[in-house]
């Protein structure tokens, strides 16, 4: 996986596919102007949230990665990165933070990248996430349920792009920075579940991966 958080491989993919330099550096959350990662420093200016920063370097550097689609197209990417963001995110969530399994390989990993203070707080971090969760709506559900709705989603993502090199046609677009994330996301964190087997068993969404790993992440 590029990372762990689908957010910040969906960004890092789109700074490759646009070809805007970049340098990663370690999350620093006192500094991170919504609390979250990722955020980025643009010339001494600091930015939150994945989508408002590829909107502002859409308008602002160069060509745009968008430029060739149509409305049509912007609309089923919209509902496609909706669809994964607020939808899929969540059945990911419940996995990693919910389950005991899950937990088990995310805590090692999680505590890499937190201050030293903040990892003793690991159990009361899950127990939010989990209120999150069933705050949301995810969480009210039974695994299986859960699993079923991530599906779902996976099965749509996997029906519209079809025999199709990108989502949206022959040539990448800002929403296959977001598909990509998901995919590995679900796809690349080593926990075996019904949603992951789902995916795993979906050959073009496979192929897709497996195409922008070698175009854009071939050198990493």
């Amino acid at each position: 996986m590029p990372n762990l958080s689908p957010f910040c491989t969906k960004l890092e993919c789109y700074l490759r596919m646009a070809s805007i330099p970049y340098e990663v550096r370690p999350p620093n959350f006192p500094q991170a102007p919504k609390g979250k990662i990722p955020f980025v420093d643009l010339d001494g200016k600091l930015m939150g949230d994945s989508q408002l920063i590829i909107q502002y370097l859409e308008q602002t550097c160069g060509t745009p990665l968008d430029a060739w689609l149509n409305a049509e197209q912007r609309a089923t990417g919209h509902a496609v990165r909706r669809m994964l963001e607020e939808g899929l995110y969540f059945a990911g969530m419940y996995l990693r933070w919910s389950r005991d399994d899950g937990f088990a390989l995310l805590k090692p990993e999680i505590k890499k990248v937190l201050p030293a203070p903040l990892r003793l707080l690991m159990p009361l971090i899950r127990r939010k996430v989990k209120k999150t969760l069933h705050a949301q709506g995810i969480g009210r559900h039974s695994d299986a349920e859960i699993q079923a709705i991530g599906k779902a989603d996976i099965t749509a993502a996997a029906t519209l792009l079809g025999d199709s090199p990108f989502l949206l046609g022959d040539h990448p677009s800002t929403y296959d920075a977001t598909v990509y994330a998901f995919l590995e996301s679900i796809g690349g964190f080593p926990l075996d579940s019904e949603m992951k087997r789902h995916l795993l068993g979906q050959a073009n969404l496979i192929a897709y991966r497996d195409r922008i790993r070698q175009k854009f992440w071939a050198s990493s």
